[in-house]
């Protein structure tokens, strides 16, 4: 039950279960389904009419609620909590049986995060503690307490729940949902928690604290031997069965995604919606992220019916326009769609003709949505470490945010590109690369940069923002930037700003400026960053500094010195490779204020970076996100629409189709190109193939279109 941090730390660094012989039943599932029922549902849940709507939408895959905080079985684990409502009835055990029979692979879900006042009396040892010793009520259902996900609550009683359902029902997995907080390090101060780490528990979370680091290394081996545990468990009882953690899917979460996608036989992102500022791409960019981890396993992108924001609508329903791109977007980066839907009772039926519909279509297209690998020439890098020992409490707005500028950079200038995780910088993996993109990526170790300085030599080019390199793997300041030598700089020991009133002078004549100048002909300058590293290298920068001057009263709104030579970009070219290295917090600014020249001047940095093509073009008007995938017989290109009102504030009212798209995809070597079809229209465009490459046009875009380029 309980274990040391030693061995914590020793412990495998991931448990192949492909390895161990499994069958590999988790590729197969395309469309997944999923019910949550409520505690009073079972009297009234009509088992025939959800079995009904899963026939009708294809899926081939269902979670269905089993226990943890509510069991809907007979169970007979001790102390585990059965629906008041439950009676006689079996309603897991009918809806279970009911997918079986039609073949569908069936998932039991759990959710550990809460437990009832018998729990507490028997057990108060099994439950969460704050800081100041004091048990955690739910802070929600106050009558219920908050588990603590690495003692026996999870280790002893979940797992003889888990073992019950596994044995009765012959699931194909177990779906555990709030089994731990996989966004951030939660500390919980109780007896279990304080044996197992073995010192004192951090009382801050400042990165600089060794005390904290620790702890982060333990909560992270805490949750993964607990996956282990689950897992090795349920194969005791059905050797093909297996465990599905469920997670987030962000670029500053707790758990080490490498590691994850190491362990799971298929990984399920939970991103069910967007709220506030948040963009569509955001599906995509967590698919990109589970697939950096994951490799060529299946992913699943978890979507709900529901309105996503903070106050938690549970039982709404999201408008069709906005529930249509979001999926899109997730299929369009691969992800398996899977529906989620709270109550088995409805009483709001207007979502269920959007996912039928969409799903009847990725039915139609399945051929053409698996077994792919991306053709896309150009990473992004994200670091997980960065975000825990370098941004800490300030991980979003230091290096979520700069991910997120280059991100939306990147869709707006129409680039494909893939996530890639600083912990698989090998050789293997970044072969397919041309250039990678390091967005702040500050925490880099010795042995990273070194992967990245041999990528450069073997002719990949780089792009970097601010204090990439500057503090190693645990957060601590370097004397000089770790890729120095790479970009060809210097660290003058000191950063600058925040710059109020700051711009970016452009040099050279008009016509005859650098290409990372494109588009800046009748500009002499732009608006500056909030922020820039004070770097020495190259005094020939076609980008310099025009020093802050005041903005009040605005008859002193002018230039107090001369302009002078401080470059603020620094420009490296050999026979092979291109880099290309920001001083300033470009990537991160231009996510605050989105000026349209700092994108354009991130768009142009990759575009002379790149050295060559992209190996999907496409241009027209509107905003679009695309991707280019490579089948054995087939080039399948994804053209999602976000051309809205609506994109950054959601949700989207109607969809806005957008005009014609010429599109342009590069041939493999010695390639030729047969018929070209779209498979959400149903047109077959007039296309034509010359020097390597076939060029069509897409007549106009609602959500999406998939092109598909099959090769003779």
């Amino acid at each position: 039950m309980d274990f040391s941090r030693r061995e914590l730390l020793q412990a495998p660094a991931a448990l192949s279960l492909a390895a161990a012989g499994r069958a590999p039943w988790y590729n197969r599932p395309m469309r997944w389904g999923q019910l949550t029922l409520v505690e009073n549902d079972p009297p009234k849940l009509d088992v025939g009419y959800w079995l009904d709507y899963f026939r009708r939408c294809h899926c081939d895959a269902v979670t269905l609620s089993a226990g943890g905080v509510v069991a809907y079985y007979p169970t007979k684990v001790p102390l585990h909590y059965r629906s008041a409502w439950l009676g006689s009835r079996d309603s897991f055990g009918d809806l279970c049986r009911g997918c079986q029979k039609m073949g569908m692979v069936v998932v039991a879900r759990v959710d550990p995060h809460a437990a009832h006042e018998d729990v507490f009396r028997a057990h108060p040892d099994w439950l969460a503690v704050d800081e100041a010793g004091n048990i955690r009520r739910h802070w929600v259902m106050p009558e219920l307490y908050v588990t603590c996900p690495h003692g026996p609550y999870n280790r002893v009683f979940l797992t003889e729940v888990i073992k019950e359902v596994v044995t009765l029902y012959g699931v194909d997995g177990v779906f555990a949902n709030r089994w731990a907080s996989t966004s951030s390090f939660e500390v919980c101060y109780c007896r279990h928690c304080r044996e197992s780490f073995g010192q004192e528990l951090p009382r801050t979370r400042d990165p600089r604290d060794r005390r904290w680091r620790d702890y982060t290394v333990w909560y992270q081996e805490s949750l993964f031997s607990l996956m282990r545990l689950w897992d090795s468990e349920i194969h005791k009882i059905r050797a093909e069965a297996t465990f599905l953690p469920n997670s987030g899917g962000g670029v500053t979460n707790a758990l080490d995604w490498k590691r994850f996608g190491e362990m799971a036989e298929t990984l399920i992102s939970d991103h069910q919606g967007r709220s506030g500022v948040i963009p569509p791409w955001s599906n995509g960019m967590s698919a990109k992220v589970f697939r950096s981890a994951a490799g060529n396993k299946a992913i699943v992108g978890i979507f709900g019916i529901n309105v996503a924001t903070s106050h938690r609508w549970m039982k709404s329903v999201k408008s069709a326009a906005e529930q249509q791109v979001w999926i899109a977007e997730g299929v369009a980066q691969d992800f398996r769609p899977w529906f989620t839907k709270f109550g088995g009772v409805q009483e709001d039926e207007r979502w269920m003709p959007v996912v039928e519909k969409f799903y009847n279509w990725h039915k139609s297209a399945e051929r053409y949505l698996r077994d792919r690998e991306p053709a896309a020439r150009v990473g992004l890098v994200y670091s997980q470490q960065t975000a825990h020992y370098y941004g800490g409490a300030q991980a979003g707005a230091k290096v979520g945010d700069a991910v997120n500028g280059m991100y939306h950079a990147l869709v707006e200038a129409r680039v494909p590109f893939e996530m890639v995780h600083d912990h698989k910088l090998d050789a293997a993996v970044l072969t397919r690369y041309k250039l990678l993109i390091l967005p702040n990526l500050a925490a880099l170790s010795d042995a990273q940069c070194g992967q990245l300085r041999e990528f450069a030599r073997r002719g990949g080019s780089l792009v970097a923002t601010f204090e990439t390199s500057l503090y190693d793997e645990w957060g601590n300041p370097r004397k000089d930037f770790g890729l120095a030598d790479v970009f060809g700089i210097r660290y003058r020991g000191r950063v600058l700003g925040p710059l109020r009133n700051s711009y970016l002078a452009f040099h050279g004549a008009p016509g005859h400026r650098h290409p990372i100048l494109a588009g800046f002909d009748d500009a002499a300058y732009t608006v500056n960053t909030i922020r820039s590293v004070d770097t020495e290298g190259s005094a020939d920068a076609p980008i310099t500094l025009i020093p802050p001057y005041p903005d009040l009263p605005m008859e002193y709104v002018y230039e107090r010195v001369p302009r002078g030579h401080i470059p603020q970009v620094f420009l490296g070219e050999s026979r092979r490779s291109r880099t290309v290295y920001f001083p300033m917090d470009l990537d991160r600014t231009f996510w605050e204020i989105l000026l349209e020249d700092h994108g354009r001047l991130l768009a142009n940095a990759v575009r002379w970076a790149m050295g060559e093509p992209q190996p999907l073009v496409v241009e027209g008007p509107g905003v679009l996100d695309v991707s280019l995938w490579r089948q054995k017989d087939a080039l399948v290109a994804h053209l999602v629409n976000f051309t809205n009102p609506m994109m950054m504030k959601g949700p989207i009212r109607e969809l806005v189709p957008v005009g014609a798209q010429h599109v342009r995809v590069r041939l493999p070597r010695g390639g030729k190109a047969g018929r070209v079809r779209l498979l959400v229209s149903g047109e077959v465009p007039v296309a034509s193939a010359k020097e390597g490459w076939v060029e069509f046009v897409v007549p106009s875009v609602l959500d999406h279109e998939v092109a598909v380029v099959e090769l003779g």
